[in-house]
């Protein structure tokens, strides 16, 4: 019961990283371990905007039931370039209530 109050803390980064490559891996039909963090979605990835639709919505939904209404605002989703800008915003719009 006690992993419980942690569960409902902020998740860690390595855990956003995790979910990010096992969605994204799905989406594009490849190996979670060959998604790093520095790679581009378009450049390195070849993940078009319907695949980063799709990451978004996968994201929204996984993250959703453990941070209360978590989104991934529209107007944010072209800044999001490379793996590590997607991690690095869920693991902002994850930390306490903010």
């Amino acid at each position: 019961m006690s992993a419980d109050s942690s569960a409902q803390g902020a998740i860690g980064r390595d855990e956003i990283l995790g979910i990010v490559r096992d969605r994204l891996a799905d989406i594009l039909e490849i190996d979670p371990s060959s998604i790093s963090e520095g790679q581009s979605f378009v450049d390195d990835l070849d993940a078009d905007s319907l695949a980063l639709i799709e990451l978004v919505e996968a994201l929204e939904e996984e993250l959703s039931e453990r941070t209360t209404g978590f989104r991934i605002d529209d107007e944010d989703l072209a800044d999001l370039k490379t793996v590590r800008d997607a991690v690095d915003y869920v693991h902002e719009r994850t930390r306490g209530d903010a």
